[in-house]
């Protein structure tokens, strides 16, 4: 099982950046996915859910209406679209499988806010 996040980087305030989570090794299209983040010296926190077929989709009151959860069965990707990035959005961003109790994890990428 392999979940792959694309490069975050440094983006600066008012900026948007969309990463991407490659997946493989299992059947994409039956997990639910959710993408989370951790801040320095914070506990991780679920940012956005959709499930396995898109109709259902949550996102952390923090980042309504400024980010996107997608996902594209056919690719095995899901994605986070991030519009209007504050500093407080500097994080390392994970994406993350879940079915049954199963969860599966990338390894994550950082995304810095800074001007």
């Amino acid at each position: 099982v392999q979940l792959v996040e694309s490069r975050g980087g440094l983006v600066q305030p008012g900026g948007s950046l969309r990463l991407s989570c490659a997946t493989s090794g299992f059947t994409f299209s039956t997990y639910d996915m959710r993408w989370h983040r951790q801040a320095p010296g914070k506990e991780r926190e679920l940012v956005a859910f959709i499930s396995s077929l898109g109709g259902r989709i949550l996102y952390a009151d923090s980042v309504k209406g400024r980010f996107t959860i997608s996902r594209d069965n056919d690719k095995n990707t899901v994605y986070l679209q991030m519009h209007n990035l504050q500093p407080e959005d500097t994080a390392v961003y994970y994406c993350a499988a879940g079915r049954y109790g199963v969860d599966y994890w990338g390894i994550g990428t950082l995304v810095t806010v800074n001007s």
